[in-house]
């Protein structure tokens, strides 16, 4: 059985229209949303439909919730499990400054105690499968990130995503994929990695016995065809080799302006962009053109001027080896 690929929860990232553009080549095992903050969405923000729409398969998505206070974190737990959906999970990873000095994503790693009463109160609240995605902690220390996630083990979490970098690391060093293993010899539950995975050969390494899913970010914004592609060097088949750039642009485009409201148009696309451009020879001056502009129909006008004046690059072709 093939291990689990899962796409990561990012913020103006993760939501209906990348999930869509993947599900073009054939999706991925489980799509994460972005976080989903608990006080606007039992408080009846504005936004907050957006950020639930599960979209186009309700089924494989899991429900990221953020936040500092229990009592709100369990209501949205409570609203969420209504859905169709595979799973929630509970954000104590973000670094962000303003997420962890409000107390929530890494601040929940600061006390095994308080961590693990969560727990055990979103247990009670939600028959979905509940996980959580962490860090290794605020120090190298893997003796507490082992303790911390045992304590959760013991209250019903039901496996566990390590993206193995300290709360004050960002992306300056290497992930410890070590950790990964290690902790997954310690639990008796599910252990995903996730960080740094660079390209499709790279990602079936690490599913072949590091770990028990593989969850990737980036990579997938990068390329949407990744996980197709790794699903075919695991199986000795050919893999997509002609990606039409100029196209899947205009397709991210045209989702977007679907599937999010207008108010969200600028900055997904920004962010989309920032990381899909890298696919393109002159990807800095391209960037800074799309970040001018303010409006979907302005964006896709300079996406069409650049394939206009490069045109050999509207395909990508490359040879994927089997592994």
């Amino acid at each position: 059985m093939s291990v689990p690929f899962l796409l990561a929860p990012m913020a103006e990232v993760s939501h209906r229209a990348l999930r869509e553009l993947i599900e073009d080549f054939g999706g991925c095992d489980q799509y994460f949303t972005e976080m989903i903050s608990a006080a606007p969405l039992i408080n009846g923000g504005p936004f907050e439909s957006w950020y639930t729409d599960a979209g186009p398969c309700p089924e494989r998505v899991v429900y990221q919730i953020a936040g500092a206070n229990p009592d709100r974190l369990t209501a949205a737990a409570r609203l969420l499990d209504r859905n169709v959906c595979a799973g929630i999970d509970v954000n104590m990873g973000c670094s962000a400054p303003g997420i962890a000095r409000a107390g929530a994503g890494v601040a929940w790693m600061a006390s095994i105690d308080k961590a693990r009463a969560l727990i055990g109160r979103l247990r009670k609240q939600t028959r979905r499968r509940l996980s959580v995605k962490l860090r290794i902690g605020f120090e190298d220390n893997f003796d507490y990130l082992a303790a911390f996630c045992t304590s959760l083990s013991a209250e019903g979490v039901d496996f566990i995503t390590l993206h193995p970098r300290t709360a004050k690391e960002k992306f300056k060093r290497k992930a410890r994929w070590d950790y990964v293993s290690r902790l997954r010899a310690v639990l008796s539950i599910p252990v995903a990695g996730n960080g740094d995975i660079a390209g499709s050969e790279e990602l079936v390494r690490r599913a072949s016995g590091e770990c028990d899913a593989v969850m990737i970010g980036r990579l997938a914004v990068r390329s949407p065809w990744v996980f197709a592609e790794a699903r075919a060097i695991e199986t000795a088949r050919p893999v997509p080799a002609d990606i039409d750039l100029e196209s899947l642009g205009f397709r991210f485009l045209d989702l977007l302006g679907r599937h999010q409201p207008p108010e969200f148009h600028t900055s997904r696309a920004h962010r989309f962009f920032s990381y899909f451009c890298d696919n393109l020879t002159w990807s800095t001056w391209l960037k800074t053109s799309l970040y001018r502009e303010t409006g979907l129909s302005a964006m896709s006008e300079v996406w069409r001027a650049y394939f206009r004046d490069h045109p050999e690059e509207r395909r990508l072709r490359r040879k994927v080896p089997v592994l």
